[in-house]
């Protein structure tokens, strides 16, 4: 039987993503929201409005994507400490994991040796993989992945198809 192969970049061409996340890839975490537009231009509920139709939606949302993006970047990151914190069980299993390997790192490969206790490096790792495997399926990741997909692409989205462009933006696609 034949695999069934589906080109990514037919699906992604049409949005340019490839050049999109192309950029995200070489910046590092302070230039990246070192263009962070300023909270009253972000909700300027003066230039909220119901586009027409479809084509100026992607008129919008290519534009505001563009502009906004590090915005959007923290309403992502926003989004995802809020379900953290409200999925208190995949919050404890991400910091048991992350605490768990430092603690391992301290150990520098060696033996953890307590009282006529005696156990390996690699028994340790094995241990806390098995544990947090355990306490990440029944935490509902993928439910809570899910949310802030949906949750996020609802908002980032929403925003960037009702928010009209600026006015000089406006006619800068116009012939004189």
């Amino acid at each position: 039987m034949a695999r069934i192969q589906i080109p990514i970049d037919v699906l992604t061409s049409r949005l340019n993503m490839s050049d999109r996340f192309a950029s995200l890839r070489n910046t590092s975490l302070s230039s990246r929201f070192a263009n962070m537009r300023p909270l009253r231009e972000f909700f300027d509920f003066k230039r909220l409005s119901k586009p027409e139709n479809f084509t100026e939606v992607q008129s919008r949302v290519n534009y505001n994507l563009g502009t906004f993006s590090s915005n959007y970047a923290l309403v992502f990151v926003l989004l995802s400490i809020y379900a953290l914190i409200t999925n208190r069980l995949l919050l404890f299993d991400v910091v048991l994991f992350v605490g768990g390997l430092w603690l391992l790192g301290r150990l520098n490969g060696q033996d953890l040796v307590i009282g006529t206790f005696q156990a390996t490096s690699s028994q340790l790792y094995t241990g806390l993989m098995v544990t947090c495997g355990l306490l990440f399926l029944i935490a509902s990741p993928f439910t809570t992945v899910l949310w802030l997909i949906g949750a996020s692409g609802v908002v980032i989205c929403g925003h960037a198809a009702f928010m009209e462009k600026p006015i000089d933006e406006a006619f800068s696609g116009e012939a004189v």
